[in-house]
């Protein structure tokens, strides 16, 4: 099986807006990317298990580029993911009941030995985003001045 490249994002069905347009603008940039795109796995981790079970991850993620396949797990699979890649997150409770999560809002960019290289940040321009993934997909170091 041949390595794939890696653009992984942790996020929550629930939330109302980071987490909808980042996979809007995913979306978008896979397009654009073409069948370039096939040369990626995005995986979108949810770390919300309580409420985002497969079957809502997969009704959810169908409204995106069907290269996004969505995750979740145990909340001790999801932590240990967390670790791995040192994404934040915490459960926030609500004013009258409820929960929301906080957690980091950025894709993180691996290459095809699963090593981290670089991230695309929530709304980052849409041409240095392509510029990130272009040069991920070519195997070329990313465009200076990104992480």
């Amino acid at each position: 099986m041949r390595a794939h490249l890696r653009l992984l994002t942790a996020l929550a069905i629930s939330c109302p807006d980071i987490c909808p347009s980042t996979l809007l603008e995913l979306t978008n940039w896979l397009q654009a990317l073409g069948s370039n795109a096939d040369k990626l796995n995005v995986v979108f981790v949810s770390v919300d298990s309580e409420h985002d079970t497969p079957e809502q991850m997969k009704l959810y993620i169908s409204s995106f580029d069907p290269h996004i396949r969505g995750y979740t797990g145990t909340p001790e699979q999801i932590k240990q993911i967390a670790a791995a890649y040192r994404v934040y997150y915490k459960r926030v409770p609500l004013d009258g009941g409820g929960y929301t999560y906080d957690h980091s809002a950025m894709i993180y960019l691996m290459d095809k030995n699963g090593q981290f290289v670089g991230i695309v940040t929530y709304k980052e321009p849409e041409a240095s985003a392509l510029a990130k993934l272009r040069a991920l997909v070519a195997g070329k170091s990313l465009p200076s001045g990104t992480t």
